[in-house]
């Protein structure tokens, strides 16, 4: 595994530094590490997708296990650094792993070419949350194993009732169950990030909670219920309408839990069925 130097190193051959408009910052920790790969149980085989590899030191341990990497890489300069290092050991796309933060990229897309896989990835913090939700959607996501921004993984494990509860808590666990597996000081990167990381598992439920054609009409529903959290439900689904049994129409979107978020958008979203 790569050390600190080694990484220093590498990139000084080539002038380069670690940039921030990418979020470059390279877990240096080999304990936390092999602890996302084993947390990922990556086999043989198994296709494992590396958002971030930077140098290169997580893509050693993925290929080390066995996995089938595809990796994607938004720095020209380090995507040339991890093609040099590879070669065709891994499946490498330079550029952007979301297409307008909507979608998987296309070219991820022909790299996968329609096989499960897993994610594993020390996430740059920008693209963590909109890439997440929307792997929720994916049907081939077998699971997502990352070290993310704290407030991140807060908000992917929060609870109804608490301040981190919102749209991508419930988005996330309609599909996912959430396991925090450890907090990372910054001082486990380099350069150190100015806040704390945390390493996260997410694994699929054996039933989810939503059909995966609907989950992107159900995000948009959560999404436009909790942009008006302050309100009451009532206010904003209307207080004549008929609510599932269980849910107030005095209540706030914070309280409802996943189960009562798909019965909602069941009841009222445009996309579901009406009563």
């Amino acid at each position: 595994m790569q050390s600190l130097s080694e990484i220093r190193a590498l990139l000084a051959e080539r002038g380069l530094r670690p940039r921030h408009r990418f979020g470059q910052n390279f877990l240096i920790e080999p304990v936390h590490l092999r602890r996302l790969v084993e947390a990922a149980e990556v086999a043989a085989g198994d296709v494992a997708l590396e958002v971030g590899p930077g140098t290169g030191t997580l893509t050693e341990e993925l290929l080390a296990a066995g996995a089938e990497v595809v990796a994607s890489e938004i720095d020209r300069d380090l995507a040339a650094l991890v093609r040099d290092r590879f070669g065709d050991r891994i499946e490498l796309v330079e550029g952007d792993a979301l297409a307008a933060k909507r979608s998987i990229s296309p070219a991820i897309e022909a790299a996968l070419r329609g096989r499960p896989f897993v994610l594993v990835a020390n996430l740059p913090y920008q693209i963590a949350s909109p890439l997440l939700a929307n792997l929720a959607g994916d049907p081939r996501c077998r699971g997502c194993f990352v070290t993310v921004q704290r407030e991140v993984a807060d908000r992917l494990a929060a609870a109804p009732e608490t301040s981190d509860y919102g749209p991508l808590s419930v988005v996330v666990q309609s599909r996912f169950e959430v396991e925090h597996l450890a907090d990372l000081p910054p001082g486990c990167f380099w350069p150190p990030p100015k806040v704390t990381s945390a390493m996260v598992a997410m694994r699929p439920r054996a039933q989810p909670r939503i059909d995966f054609a609907r989950l992107d009409a159900f995000g948009r529903f959560v999404q436009s219920v909790f942009s008006k959290r302050r309100k009451q439900l009532g206010s904003i689904l209307g207080r004549s309408s008929s609510f599932p049994a269980g849910i107030s129409p005095d209540v706030r979107a914070e309280t409802i839990t996943v189960p009562q978020w798909v019965e909602l958008f069941e009841v009222f979203s445009q996309d579901g069925p009406r009563p």
